[in-house]
């Protein structure tokens, strides 16, 4: 077994169609100005017809394997976090593998929505320790394919997007998950949802079209729960790798809304020009926002050794998480 894994390679990847604010609020008659007042978004990005999550997950991960210098055969695995997969059966991981040139790589998808890519990159650090081989993982979402245009919560905030990192295997015992905390309350379980297409409520003729789209049931418990979550998972996972806000150099919270990640910074004590923001142009891609994030924060300011971020995410089920990670 290797003693831990570092980050190797970053990549990010969002649709050629950018989507401000003004043609939102005038589809739902919002006054000017009122959906940056409340989430911090200006602008996102929402795929064209032409645009599949596969591609959008390869377009990612093609950057991030570049980034790293890897041999594409040396990759081991490929976890794929997504709640808009190509389609409900296969998955899409093989098919982004395969475009990757991966080889045999084990790839699969994995569902966590917002906490996804916190998941996906707990579960890849344990096989590259295991195994000591390298992993990629890639977090995208075409969220504005399920949009509901006449519910104003969900219609304002999602975008479309991809992220993606490369881990390899290290014997330094400072680099890679130093401490991690998931957390999940399924008490709130339908907060957020899409109600059909599962096996609960399969796709049939006569279906509801608003059934099929995403809803918000109750904004103001989400963005209560979403804090609390986040804030809680963030604490323990500093507690379990010893360490306290203060030595924190980089907050990457998920992107759900500026008003929440800014509450968790307050509430853990982390200073703001510490916290990584993409918001403002990307909007919420879900589980993409944190992989995406540090792509860009890496690229505007490249991560160096010995730095140390934490990652935090919540979102539907409820389900969320907190990594503090070593670079």
């Amino acid at each position: 077994m290797s003693r831990s894994s570092r980050f190797l390679g970053f990549g990010h990847h969002a649709p050629a169609r950018k989507v401000e604010n003004p043609e939102i609020e005038t589809r739902l008659g919002l006054e000017p100005g009122w959906i940056e007042q409340r989430t911090g978004i200006r602008s996102r990005f929402w795929a064209t017809d032409e645009d599949t999550l596969s591609g959008l997950a390869a377009h990612a991960g093609d950057m991030a394997l570049a980034n790293a210098g890897i041999n594409r055969g040396d990759i081991g695995l490929l976890l794929l976090a997504t709640s808009t997969p190509d389609h409900l059966l296969p998955p899409s991981a093989p098919l982004v593998a395969h475009q990757l040139g991966l080889g045999r790589a084990g790839a699969v998808d994995l569902t966590g929505a917002c906490a996804g890519f916190i998941y996906a990159l707990m579960f890849a650090d344990g096989f590259t320790r295991l195994h000591g081989k390298a992993a990629l993982v890639i977090a995208a979402n075409i969220l504005s394919r399920r949009i509901n245009p006449a519910e104003r919560a969900s219609a304002v905030l999602f975008a479309d997007a991809a992220g993606a990192v490369v881990i390899s295997p290290c014997e330094e015992s400072d680099r890679g998950i130093l401490g991690a905390a998931v957390a999940s309350d399924g008490s709130r379980y339908g907060l957020i949802q899409i109600p059909a297409g599962g096996s609960n409520t399969p796709f049939h003729g006569g279906l509801d079209l608003e059934q099929t789209r995403m809803t918000i049931a109750d904004g103001r418990e989400v963005f209560a729960k979403a804090v609390e979550m986040m804030s809680r998972c963030s604490q323990d996972a500093l507690c379990a790798a010893r360490m306290q806000s203060q030595d924190i150099d980089r907050f990457v919270p998920h992107q759900a809304n500026i008003r929440i990640f800014d509450a968790v910074g307050r509430y853990i004590g982390i200073a703001d020009g510490a916290v990584v923001k993409t918001i403002a142009e990307y909007g919420n891609s879900s589980a993409a926002t944190i992989p995406l994030s540090l792509s860009l924060s890496h690229r505007a300011q490249p991560f160096r050794p010995g730095e140390k971020i934490l990652l935090a995410a919540a979102g539907a089920g409820l389900s969320g998480g907190a990594l503090v990670v070593g670079i």
